[in-house]
């Protein structure tokens, strides 16, 4: 009896040292890198407020392209992939969890044997086990809470990367939308181009018939019509591979993707709030995504270091054991020990693991950094397109008016024969120059709206 209630205070002693020095945690906790960052985004804004603020709904107004992006987020194969892949992980979190808590077990063993030796008798030698068992390995200098953390950044960098995914898919659908539209409006403009070239190859024809122009004016407009029949099939499938773009981003086959009408212009404010530059890095989940990596890295260097430390475990049984059945519940059993492991040679492997730990953490620390350069990059980039994209659109409508006016005074001056075929030539494919390029600057103006929008960080929050 003094020997069963010896073992049990040795039990609580281990238990009581255990919890005590359960609060220490060998080894450098996180801290997140300093960074000098630029005072601000853009010199014309200081705003803490940001264009990211608002939800993808009320950026893309167009019901249509509302439609798409939801289908998107719904059924995307990546956004599955990435779902997945974040359910694994908190599992795996889960694990990382339980083992810093005690094990505990049933055994129920029987064995009926039956031995003879020298051939002279059998002897029976059964066993009969009926055992509660318990299973801690003590956390003394934090090798498990270094493991907790590592999976629980981990799996924090998984719902990051799944948010950054999200907003990564919102501008594709958007940007390839607004292009698929653009594509639509530069095929209508070189269809009504090709039904001009072919009323000004019946208007050559007359004349050239008629002995008012040469026969090189007459060839020179049937040239000009094949030239720009060329452009339709080609934008016709440019058109068909836009639409399969948007159907695989969507997690569909090919088919028809409905669709608006290009804008004649799309209006934007003469600025835009973009905040502030250290909330963009609270705002991007890809920024936030590396910085989980570089935690991860940095726990697993907290593991690397505390497996040098010897290792302490406990374990404990209680029940009963007999070799007859039927006394099995008389028999009582238990069993306290503790079990105190320690590298002591191992050719350098646990040091070379630090090692490698501390340059895999190193190596996530330069990734951070790449990942935040990269962030400001594309910031100010999309900053710089949204402060010229207006003038840009300003300059081809103003050429695309001159052009239609050059166009105008041209087939009037060749009507009255005051100017050659050749320079009619010139001023149609001027105007249709100018009619694409307008197309496009329109087109850009949305995209640039896209491109600011992600790369302030807009689009995931739900």
């Amino acid at each position: 009896m003094k020997q069963t209630l010896s073992s049990y205070r040795l039990w609580l002693f281990l238990l009581a040292a255990s919890l005590l020095l359960g609060s220490c945690q060998l080894g450098k906790h996180y801290t997140r890198p300093r960074l000098e960052l630029p005072e601000t985004l853009d010199s014309l804004s200081v705003d803490t407020t940001s264009v990211a603020d608002q939800t993808w709904e009320q950026l893309y107004t167009d019901t249509t392209l509302q439609a798409l992006i939801r289908k998107t987020l719904a059924y995307n194969k990546d956004m599955l992939i990435a779902a997945s892949r974040v359910k694994q992980l908190a599992a795996l979190k889960r694990i990382d969890y339980a083992n810093m808590f005690p094990q505990i077990g049933l055994r129920v063993y029987a064995e009926r044997e039956r031995e003879n030796y020298g051939g002279n008798h059998y002897s029976m030698d059964d066993q009969f086990d009926l055992k509660g068992t318990a299973s801690w390995e003590l956390d003394l200098w934090g090798k498990l809470r270094w493991a907790r953390d590592k999976s629980v950044a981990e799996f924090m960098g998984a719902v990051e990367n799944q948010r950054a995914l999200k907003m990564s898919l919102i501008a594709q659908v958007a940007q390839s939308y607004f292009e698929l539209v653009a594509l639509d409006n530069e095929l209508s403009i070189v269809r009504k181009t090709v039904d001009a070239r072919r009323e000004s190859l019946h208007l050559a024809r007359i004349r050239y018939e008629g002995g008012l122009t040469s026969e090189t004016a007459f060839r020179q407009a049937q040239v000009e019509l094949a030239r720009t029949a060329t452009l339709v099939p080609d934008l016709e499938r440019r058109i068909t591979l836009k639409e399969n773009e948007i159907a695989f981003l969507t997690g569909e086959y090919p088919h028809y993707i409905n669709r608006s009408v290009l804008p004649e212009d799309v209006m934007f404010p003469v600025s835009l709030p973009v905040g502030l530059p250290s909330a963009l890095l609270e705002r991007r989940p890809d920024v936030r995504q590396a910085e989980q990596a570089l935690i991860a890295a940095n726990a697993a260097v907290g593991v690397a270091y505390t497996s040098l430390f010897p290792n302490i475990a406990l374990t404990a049984t209680y029940g009963a054991e007999s070799d007859i059945l039927s006394e099995l519940l008389k028999s009582p059993h238990h069993l306290i020990a503790g079990t105190l492991t320690q590298p002591i040679f191992a050719m350098g492997k646990n040091r070379a693991r630090l090692k490698a730990a501390k340059a895999a953490y190193e190596q996530a620390l330069y990734s951070y950094e790449k990942v935040v350069l990269s962030a400001f990059k594309d910031a100010y980039n999309a900053i710089a397109e949204f402060n010229k994209i207006k003038e840009i659109y300003e300059t081809r409508l103003r050429l695309e008016q001159s052009s239609k006016s050059a166009l105008d005074l041209a087939q009037l001056q060749y009507m009255n024969g005051a100017i050659g075929y050749m320079d009619l030539l010139d001023a149609q494919r001027g105007y249709l120059d100018a009619q694409i390029s307008l197309s496009n600057a329109i087109r850009d103006k949305q995209i640039t709206m896209v491109n600011l929008y992600k790369a302030l960080g807009g689009g995931w929050k739900e």
